[in-house]
Formats: structure tokens, sequence, C-alpha cells
């Protein structure tokens, strides 16, 4: 479980920091006490708040910009899930993709190709698009 500042999670909220101390003043939000009485909020916890507001989760800012051109417009499939990449392992020619949607963990498993084709790496944002019984793997470029 990593921890990080309040500075650090109200900027991945995108909330000001007197905003998030209030929230924690009230309860709102869950966090660990230091040693010192500082307070610390686990990734779990940023996750699970930003799926309430339907964000997604987002690292650390990077300093340069990217430019991608969309290749995800629409899909009739409403049952879709935004998380991040938390492990993909490809062997022959499936892949098992595992997703970090909040505090829970969602598994597929796709073709090889899929995931060359979408690029998946660790750490990337990914949509869990749900159809009856079977779960696909899409990828927003624009991210």
């Amino acid at each position: 479980m990593s921890l990080i500042t309040v500075r650090a999670a109200a900027e991945r909220l995108g909330v000001s920091y007197s905003a998030l101390k209030q929230w924690i003043y009230k309860g709102t939000i869950r966090t660990v006490r230091t040693g010192g009485g500082h307070y610390r909020i686990s990734d779990g916890e940023i996750d699970r708040l930003l799926a309430t507001q339907g964000k997604v989760a987002v690292g650390r800012p990077s300093r340069r910009k990217r430019v991608h051109k969309a290749m995800l417009v629409a899909i009739s499939g409403r049952n879709q899930l935004r998380g991040i990449v938390e492990e993909v392992r490809a062997d022959g020619l499936l892949a098992q993709v595992r997703l970090r949607i909040g505090d829970q963990r969602l598994t597929a498993v796709i073709t090889r190709d899929a995931v060359d084709e979408l690029k998946l790496r660790r750490g990337e944002e990914a949509l869990a698009i749900i159809k009856s019984t079977e779960v696909m793997i899409a990828k927003d470029s624009a991210i």
C-alpha cells in the first residue's frame, strides 16, 4: 500500500489542498496518521474517490505533452469500467490483463495481438467493456 501526502493527493484529485484537508476533518476520506501527526492517503483511497466522481486515477503529471490521435470514437457497450493496467502477462496466443478499478481488480484474457495493437502497458489507463459473458479491453489513445 503506497501512501502519499495530502498535497500530492489533492493534485491527483484535482482539488485544492484546503478542500482535501476539510474532507479529512469531516471523515469523508480515509487517512493514516504518521508518528509526527501528518496525514497520508493511500493510492486505493484516491482511486475510490476518483471512481465516485467518475474520473480515472492518474499518476504524476508528465512534463512532456503527448499528442495522440483518438482511436475509440464510440462503442455500443454501456458497461464500461475505467481503470489502470496493473499487469499484462502474455504467453503464446493469449494474454492476461489485470486492471485496477478503484480498490477492485478485474482480470481479462484477450489475444496477444490485441495487447500488442492496443500497446497495453502497466500504469496506463484502459477501459474494461463488459458484454454478457465477455470482457473486452479498450484503450483511449488520447491519453
